[in-house]
């Protein structure tokens, strides 16, 4: 398999193999140990295509195809579990899409399963906008911006796009919503700030309409 950081390449298959192996138990008689190990190896070659540092490319890939698997998991009614699960689509996955899934994330907690994800990926998400929220008292955690696969999409109860709606496919039971163009998130803090409010509303809103 042709892997774009030879740099890394011993210690990442070392981490990548041992990720396959815990994976492939966790979803044994679920998802197949193929499958498993052709969604590492992509994720970890997807994330590598953007990632500016290298150190941790592994272990991100391998938290990546985790939340793959999960979502297909649960596209194949496998899962067992009913709580809804949100994607947000923007361009790059650095700007809208990673706050609004933040702020999702902090007021659903465990009721909901949130995630983020870009058709074109950046390289990293706005750090300015990691401050504000952390300064508001939202946790963000290690966010990373992640390219938009088709499981993540089926195992979606709602998908809100940011001008994004084309290039997502469209999968009956799913509930689509686009909330405007995702405009590049500027360090302004005053136009971040309306940005982040604005975004705080809707995300209220629709944590209302799809609460269980």
């Amino acid at each position: 398999m042709d892997d774009p950081t030879d740099a890394h390449r011993p210690l990442d298959l070392h981490v990548l193999e041992r990720t396959v192996e815990h994976l492939a138990g966790r979803y044994a008689g679920v998802i197949s140990p193929e499958v498993v190990e052709r969604v590492v190896f992509e994720s970890y070659a997807a994330l590598a295509r953007t990632a500016r540092v290298r150190t941790y490319l592994a272990p991100l890939a391998g938290h990546f195809a985790a939340d793959r698997l999960a979502a297909l998991a649960h596209a194949r009614d496998r899962d067992g579990s009913t709580v809804p699960r949100v994607l947000f689509v923007g361009r790059h996955d650095t700007g809208r899409a990673q706050i609004a899934a933040a702020l999702l994330a902090h007021y659903a907690g465990d009721a909901a399963v949130v995630r983020s994800a870009g058709t074109e990926p950046g390289a990293a998400v706005n750090e300015k906008a990691l401050q504000l929220l952390t300064a508001r008292g939202i946790e963000v955690g290690r966010v990373y911006p992640k390219p938009l696969t088709d499981d993540v999409v089926r195992g979606s109860d709602h998908v809100i796009t940011f001008g994004t709606g084309a290039a997502v496919p469209a999968y009956p039971g799913t509930d689509h919503r686009d909330w405007g163009t995702d405009r590049t998130v500027t360090g302004n803090p005053g136009e971040l700030e309306s940005l982040v409010t604005e975004l705080d509303e809707k995300v209220r809103a629709l944590w209302q309409q799809i609460k269980p």
